[in-house]
């Protein structure tokens, strides 16, 4: 069940995970719209998948506004006559804590992240639908949008609401055989480039050397192609009874997250007054209290030289 025929918009494709999302579609048979900000970056990113035998087009625009959507569901259907598969990838990082952060800082990976995942699905959507044959929809999460991260108030913000808007979309799009998954990669990028805690894995990536172990099976850590060839599952028929998903990926590790429940559930005869939690609440919520931000486990000795 190859792509051929298939035409993909990846946003924020320019480098990056993006790049390898859309040279993996590119590599099964899927003509693609390349997205970014720059233009030689953008034209880079058409060449190296034209270089790989694909077809490829550009759009350089900043995702967020409804007119950079509605232009590149335009350029996939005028240039390849079709539109099936979309990934919102295109993302800007602002970190700082919370009370440092400035509206601008709030606003800018609100408007990149959340606003331009919500504008630009629904422009696809609204051509998928019209089309009548189904679609996909990929967007990309983050595990600070699982569990929180310290200095990402507005990252996170837009990260989780990624995943409730993925959420309801697949219930609203099932009838039309469109697909909505969140993707959580898990790769050495940019930003992890500059953690400590990854120096190893990213200075074997970028050498080109293997990435040990520990972090590729024991932490999930990979590089961006080992994200790449889940994207193009997700975009393909093997794929359509999935949906409403959030898919975890990284190295050699594959999840699936849970949707959130109730980790707790008690009743209380005339309810749960102050009075009653003043004297019940301590200990009706020990042992159910759920952890904050990402756990990750003890730095082998080996690793710590290049962490430090």
């Amino acid at each position: 069940m190859s792509l051929d025929g298939k035409v993909a918009i990846v946003t924020g494709s320019g480098r990056g995970l993006g790049l390898a999302y859309a040279q993996e579609l590119a590599r099964q048979g899927a003509a693609v719209v390349v997205n970014d900000v720059d233009a030689q970056t953008t034209a880079d990113a058409v060449a190296s998948i034209e270089a790989l035998g694909g077809r490829a087009a550009a759009v350089v625009a900043p995702v967020g506004p409804t007119e950079t959507a509605e232009q590149l569901v335009a350029t996939a259907v005028e240039t390849f006559g079709r539109l099936d598969i979309l990934v919102t990838n295109a993302g800007v990082l602002r970190d700082t804590v919370l009370w440092k952060m400035t509206d601008e800082d709030f606003d800018t990976v609100i408007n990149v992240h959340l606003r331009g995942t919500f504008t630009t699905v629904r422009a696809a959507v609204r051509h998928m639908r019209a089309a009548g044959e189904g679609g996909r929809i990929i967007c990309i999460g983050s595990p600070t949008g699982q569990r929180g991260n310290f200095g990402q108030t507005n990252y996170a913000a837009a990260k989780a609401g990624i995943v409730g808007m993925t959420r309801t979309w697949a219930l609203e799009l099932k009838r039309a055989g469109i697909t909505a998954n969140t993707v959580v990669p898990v790769a050495a990028t940019a930003m992890t480039a500059t953690v400590p805690y990854f120096a190893a894995a990213v200075q074997a990536a970028e050498q080109g050397e293997p990435m040990p172990a520990f972090f590729r099976h024991d932490l999930g850590f990979g590089t961006a192609d080992d994200v790449a060839g889940l994207i193009a599952f997700l975009g393909s028929e093997a794929a359509g009874g999935i949906t409403g998903q959030v898919i975890g990926v990284g190295g050699d590790r594959l999840q699936i997250w849970t949707h959130p429940e109730a980790a707790l559930t008690v009743h209380r005869e005339g309810g749960w007054t102050y009075d009653a939690l003043r004297e019940a609440g301590p200990a009706t919520f020990a042992g159910a209290l759920q952890s904050v931000g990402e756990r990750f486990p003890e730095l082998p000795e080996e690793f710590k030289t290049a962490g430090s």
